[in-house]
């Protein structure tokens, strides 16, 4: 297993940052670094390049909508030359609510869309000139423009052409997609021993398919730790309003997919009664009906023996990569801990 964690998106950047390089040194292997409606991500991964020098960087995630199929591999490209080949190409769907509220932008044929960009992604990065038809078509035809586009190649020579395309699936199509064509999968609070029955059928229809020269699906999991004793009730509370945003507050009804997830592992009930609360702007009340047993199994909060056994848990179900937030006022100690127990 990996370590990984993601980067504090809501914070002051530098400090976040500054944490990051401490945690590198506590044995970090990859930070994600998000971006919602916040700053963007792209210059938080380019001064992480700078400040840091073994830790993989990887995008959790660009949306798909925020920038054409060839800006994104040209981002890639860029950020893996500044980091010399530590970047991981975290891409996504994200919401309506942010794609269309925050940036005017139709959200449409979302797994249509995230296969277009890996297949333009790829063609960049191989330096070849780029030719594509669908819902990206390049370049574009004279009755959709000028008639001037000609088709370019990438001006500079990719440290990799195969850098690593992880993806942000919780639909069965998309998550399908990102088993026959991605190298990760990044999945959202996912409950260890529900991983075969959840999901297993859609990822072997998508491994059917896959590529050998991919290798193995790499796959995200763990959720906030604290083992430190005193710590316990606060990570707890954080982790309750966290998956009260995401499973009651992230989409209206029958369009939230987070929601949807966590019906799936086993919680059809209480993913309505938590998106009726939150969405009727009761969030703490939405937050207290989360079930204990959730936040237990998509959590690492505990001593450090129910740690170890969630630990197991994960490894068990397929997990390459224990991604933690750490509660703890010495958080590279407890990263340093986790990170010997993983090794």
């Amino acid at each position: 297993m990996l370590l990984s964690t993601q980067l504090q998106y809501g914070d002051d950047p530098i400090s976040n940052v500054e944490q990051v390089v401490a945690l590198e040194k506590a044995g970090l292997d990859v930070v994600w670094v998000a971006e919602a409606y916040s700053f963007d991500a792209v210059s938080l991964m380019g001064f992480l390049a700078a400040r840091t020098e073994r830790v993989q960087i990887g995008s959790g995630i660009l949306p798909l909508y925020t920038r054409t199929p060839t800006l994104t591999a040209m981002t890639a490209a860029g950020l893996d030359a500044l980091s010399g080949g530590r970047f991981l190409l975290g891409l996504g769907a994200s919401g309506p609510q942010v794609i269309e509220g925050f940036h005017g932008v139709a959200y449409d044929k979302p797994v249509a869309r995230t296969r277009e960009t890996i297949e333009i992604c790829r063609m960049v990065w191989r330096r070849e000139r780029v030719v594509h038809e669908g819902l990206y078509t390049l370049p574009l035809p004279p009755e959709r423009g000028t008639g001037l586009g000609r088709p370019l190649k990438l001006i500079n020579h990719p440290r990799r052409a195969d850098i690593p395309i992880w993806v942000a699936a919780l639909g069965d199509k998309n998550l399908e997609m990102t088993a026959e064509l991605a190298h990760g999968w990044l999945p959202h609070a996912v409950v260890p021993e529900k991983m075969r029955e959840v999901f297993g059928p859609v990822l072997d229809a998508g491994f059917a398919k896959r590529a050998p020269e991919l290798g193995p699906l790499q796959i995200t999991g763990g959720g906030i730790l604290a083992i430190e004793e005193e710590m316990f009730d606060h990570a707890r509370t954080l982790a309750r309003s966290l998956y009260a945003l995401y499973i009651g507050g992230m989409g209206a009804p029958g369009r939230n997919f987070y929601n949807t997830v966590f019906a799936r592992q086993g919680y059809p009930d209480d993913a309505a009664r938590v998106q009726e609360l939150y969405l009727g702007g009761r969030k703490e009340e939405a937050a207290a009906a989360i079930p204990d047993d959730y936040i237990d199994k998509v959590t690492l909060v505990g001593p450090p023996s129910h740690v170890r056994e969630r630990i197991a848990a994960l490894r068990e179900a397929g997990i390459t990569h224990l991604h933690v937030n750490p509660v703890s006022p010495d958080a590279p100690k407890v990263m340093s801990q986790v990170k010997e127990w993983i090794s």
